[in-house]
């Protein structure tokens, strides 16, 4: 249902942007939410201005970030944005200085310098995203004039999107008193190890995270997959080109070439390949009894032990690595690549314990260059692609 599969693509389908897309969706809609309502347990907004699948993820991953933001101030200024524009219409006009006096008066802590270039960079990122995202449109001049001075003036239209940007609560979150809180749905406040709620948890681990991981979450998610995983099966490759891969201790939602749903690993980048190479040299050091998966298939090593590995897949291939990546200095090369099999939950690093526990999707896949690398062609062939 390729339908379905463009609503977990991406965050809302705007009329205003894409009218065809919006109708058909909506010509679809009875069969995507009785999918999205019963297998997932996400509810579905349609109205004048939109459609969207409110994609809440039954366990929180690094990867489920904002890409484009790099500190918790940008995440701030986000939700600071989302207030201001609940008091406007759509199509409602403003002006750059509006916003920024309102964030200064409701910034908490020590609130916001706009004479400081650090922070008129982070809010001009902030509303590019938005803007990008169909939160809000630039009218008249440009964000470059504020990023170079606090005075620069920008005229922006609010599209009335943004008050579908941020889930509904059933309860006032006033009432949340630690970030876990945020993770309950409704279904998990009556039951979170039967029925239902344990099926909405099973497919959304599927289909929003890379992998499914025995030990993560609640151990009945498992169990359901143990009874229940052929009829899954059947379900997910009868609505998306896909197969479901289960294993011991993981699971795995395999994309095919014409499945498209979220950020795909690996993809069309040089460091997609420096990761299948390392998953690679993993998968070596397993079947070499070098290292040894535990009875949850993880594996774990020192921290020092899994960086020396990385710098010997450097050594060995780094001739063919795109330029950015063969020049990079040794220690930053291994943080970007330890930073990014982080993101895709390849690994999990634990600074405290100088640990590192290598997830079953390491081995999952594999990259290789061919036998005729050395004479200076490169490719990579993959075994197969997972997503989130």
């Amino acid at each position: 249902m390729k339908e379905l599969e463009m609503l977990l693509n991406r965050r809302w389908i705007l009329k205003s942007e894409d009218r065809e897309l919006y109708y058909k969706i909506r010509d679809s809609i009875g069969e995507i939410r009785k999918f999205a309502t019963e297998k997932m347990g996400c509810q579905v907004i349609e109205n004048a201005l939109l459609v969207k699948m409110e994609k809440i993820p039954a366990l929180p991953e690094t990867c489920m970030g904002i890409d484009a933001f790099a500190s918790k101030e940008e995440y701030a200024f986000l939700c600071i944005l989302l207030m201001f524009l609940e008091d406007r219409d759509a199509q409602e006009q403003f002006i750059l200085s509006q916003l920024t006096e309102y964030i200064a008066a409701n910034m908490p802590g020590e609130g916001v310098d706009w004479t400081l270039y650090t922070s008129r960079r982070r809010l001009v990122k902030v509303l590019r995203y938005a803007a990008d995202q169909g939160i809000l449109r630039v009218t008249d001049g440009s964000d470059d004039a504020f990023m170079d001075q606090e005075t620069g003036e920008v005229l922006y239209e609010n599209t009335g999107a943004s008050r579908y940007f941020m889930r509904n609560f059933s309860r006032d979150i006033m009432e949340y008193t630690r970030p876990e809180d945020f993770q309950e749905s409704d279904w998990f406040a009556m039951d979170e190890d039967r029925g239902i709620a344990r099926r909405h948890r099973v497919y959304k681990r599927l289909l929003f995270s890379v992998g499914m991981y025995r030990g993560e979450g609640a151990d009945e998610d498992f169990e359901y997959l143990k009874y229940y995983g052929r009829r899954l099966a059947d379900d997910l490759e009868q609505n998306f080109q896909c197969q479901l891969h289960i294993h011991r201790g993981s699971a795995f939602f395999m994309q095919g070439e014409d499945c498209r749903i979220g950020e795909t690993f690996p993809g069309n980048t040089g460091m997609s390949d420096i990761l299948l190479l390392c998953c690679s040299e993993i998968r070596r050091k397993v079947e070499t009894g070098e290292w040894e998966p535990q009875k949850d298939d993880m594996i774990r090593v020192q921290i020092v032990e899994f960086e020396q590995m990385i710098r010997k897949v450097k050594v060995a291939y780094g001739h063919g690595f795109i330029k950015g990546h063969r020049e990079m200095p040794e220690g930053e090369f291994v943080r970007e690549v330890v930073r990014e099999m982080e993101r895709w939950t390849l690994i999990r690093k634990d600074v405290r314990e100088q640990t590192v526990t290598i997830c079953p999707s390491a081995g999952k896949l594999t990259g290789r260059y061919p036998e005729d690398f050395m004479s200076g062609k490169k490719s990579t062939e993959n075994k197969g692609e997972t997503g989130k």
